[in-house]
């Protein structure tokens, strides 16, 4: 269909469309009018991002989930019933003898008014922002601030209760766990005090560090008269051997040395005599007699030289034996006061842990506790509904802008309908879709001007003697 086409239809059937047109609007405006005026009042709370002071914990008011959440929140039920019982509407007659009249007591009447409320109530969030949108409609413009402005209360309350509630719970959960871990601590304190006092503990580090000390001591002396005990071990070993003579004690001795100095003497002198004298020459013989007398005497001092080696051996072994038996006394007590320190630093760090147990769960029941009596939510009020002095609805404007607007678009489709059913020649190109047969020829309207008509008609003659030649010509 052209557009020429188009225009032809809505020419010829102006007169359907537009009673179509001017009854849609008529039906429209008086339906307008007769509805019941409503107003729309608009309440606005904030959601503070602030850090709390109690917690210290951060409101993501941008978060749109939480934005979302508080949404829900103020057209729950929960709201909605504290609003019934904030404005006690239950106990109006009225309303009472309205609910009887509708639900027949089938439901209560609270949640039957917190119905019809939420049907009224519109909850919108302003984009980019913080602030959320109380509407509620109503046909009277205080009814409608007044139930807007009791929507934002509750929901401050409520909002209030569902912080207040768990901290309050949890308040009672800590208080509880408190006084265990009180009584914790009390029984860690008294094992400690206990134990200090059976092993008479009183400063048990500077006793510890005086029996270290003297621990070390005995070690160095231990390890001095094992070298000692060594060195005499073995000029005894060597006094009872062959080398005995050559002892440092020995030589260094005075009277050995004086008795070896005379039996030197005698041997010089018995050498001399027995060379001239001979062996059996009475000197001679008495001087060997003095001479092994002399003898005898050296090995007599020897032994008794060496036996103040062996003496002095003997001392020291016996020094070093019991100086190693202090020293493993001595570590046995230093061993047994380190067990006592040790088991006495896990009955103090177990005291420690019960403390800072007790610590931790009593700053988290002072925090709960003063959450449990706050006062205040991050929610506060941004504006007060009032009561509208316009009516949001029925808009005329925007009703009637809608109704020519659809009016025009049915009056089209009712036109073109008509036509479909009542199909009717109103043009050349009607005639050649009806007839497949180009037009030789348009006779003009004997009410038409003569020079334009003629040029047009010529002009049109032309184009389709034109189209005919050139589809002639194609089939050739």
């Amino acid at each position: 269909m052209s557009f020429t086409q188009f225009l032809s239809i809505l020419r010829a059937r102006w007169k359907v469309s537009l009673a179509v047109l001017l009854t849609l609007v008529i039906v429209t405006m008086v339906v307008s009018l007769l509805l019941p005026k409503r107003y729309t009042a608009v309440a606005s709370v904030v959601l503070d991002v602030k850090p709390d002071p109690l917690s210290g914990v951060l409101y993501s008011g941008a978060n749109p989930s939480m934005i979302a959440t508080q949404v829900d929140v103020i057209t729950s039920d929960r709201v909605a019933y504290k609003v019934v019982r904030n404005l006690k509407l239950s106990e109006n007659a009225n309303i009472r003898e309205q609910w009887q009249d509708e639900t027949r007591g089938e439901v209560s009447i609270e949640q039957w008014l917190s119905e019809t409320f939420q049907k009224a109530l519109d909850v919108k969030p302003s984009r980019e922002s913080n602030v959320i949108n109380v509407a509620y409609r109503a046909p009277d413009p205080r009814f409608a601030a007044g139930l807007a402005n009791a929507f934002v209360q509750a929901y401050l309350e409520t909002n209030l209760e569902l912080r207040v509630e768990p901290a309050k719970q949890y308040s009672s959960f800590f208080d509880v766990r408190a006084k265990e871990a009180r009584e914790l601590v009390e029984k860690a304190q008294a094992r400690l005090s206990e134990f200090q006092k059976d092993k008479g503990i009183i400063a048990s580090d500077e006793r510890l560090d005086v029996e270290n000390a003297r621990l070390n001591e005995l070690s160095s002396q231990l390890v001095s008269l094992q070298a000692l005990a060594s060195d005499s071990g073995s000029r005894q070993a060597a006094a009872r051997g062959a080398s005995a003579d050559r002892m440092q004690e020995v030589l260094g001795n005075a009277v050995i040395g004086g008795l070896k100095a005379d039996q030197a003497r005698l041997e010089a002198r018995l050498q001399e005599l027995n060379a001239k004298l001979g062996d059996s020459h009475p000197q001679v013989i008495e001087l060997k007699a003095n001479l092994a007398e002399l003898r005898k005497r050296i090995d007599s001092e020897t032994a008794k030289v060496t036996g103040g080696v062996a003496v002095s051996n003997t001392i020291n072994q016996q020094r070093l034996n019991e100086v190693r038996a202090s020293l493993d006394a001595q570590r046995n007590k230093v061993l047994q006061m380190k067990a006592v320190r040790d088991e006495g630093a896990v009955l103090l760090r177990d005291v420690d842990n019960a403390q800072r147990s007790y610590d931790q769960i009593m700053q988290r029941f002072n925090q709960t506790t003063l959450e449990s009596q706050a006062t205040q939510s991050n929610v506060s009020v941004l504006s007060q509904a009032i009561a509208p002095s316009e009516p949001t609805s029925p808009r005329l404007g925007l009703n009637f802008v809608l109704a020519l607007f659809v009016g025009s678009l049915l009056a089209i489709g009712v036109a073109f309908l008509l036509e479909l059913f009542d199909r009717r020649i109103r043009g050349v190109d009607d005639v050649v879709q009806a007839v497949a047969l180009p037009v030789i020829g348009i006779m003009p309207r004997p009410t038409a001007k003569r020079i334009f008509a003629r040029t047009a008609k010529a002009n049109l003659m032309q184009q389709r003697l034109l189209s005919q030649q050139s589809g002639a010509a194609k089939s050739a």
